[in-house]
């Protein structure tokens, strides 16, 4: 299934307070952008509905600013799964649930 290339804005607005000195991109904000490459894929945004919802997920590693991440988004009922690496790393993991 599609894997996409994501890079994070040394300046993306998230980073602004949280946390002053030691940035990092929140949880919400990397899920936005998974689920925002997920909806791009039409049999993927077809698995999740109109009202996508996260059954499940897992945080691993910060992303700090200028990360270069891949987003791997697999078709796996009964949802899909995706998987965040920075390279080698796994940053996150989880699966949107099919509404069905």
């Amino acid at each position: 299934m599609p894997t996409v290339p994501l890079s994070i804005a040394a300046d993306h607005p998230a980073f602004a307070g949280h946390f002053p000195g030691q940035p990092l991109l929140p949880g919400a904000a990397l899920l936005a952008e998974v689920l925002e490459a997920l909806l791009d894929e039409p049999l993927l945004a077809a698995r999740v509905g109109p009202a996508p919802r996260l059954g499940a997920v897992k945080f691993l590693a910060p992303v700090r600013p200028g990360a270069r991440l891949t987003i791997q988004l697999d078709d796996a009922p009964p949802g899909v799964r995706f998987e965040v690496r920075e390279g080698a790393r796994l940053v996150a993991s989880g699966q949107f649930e099919d509404p069905r």
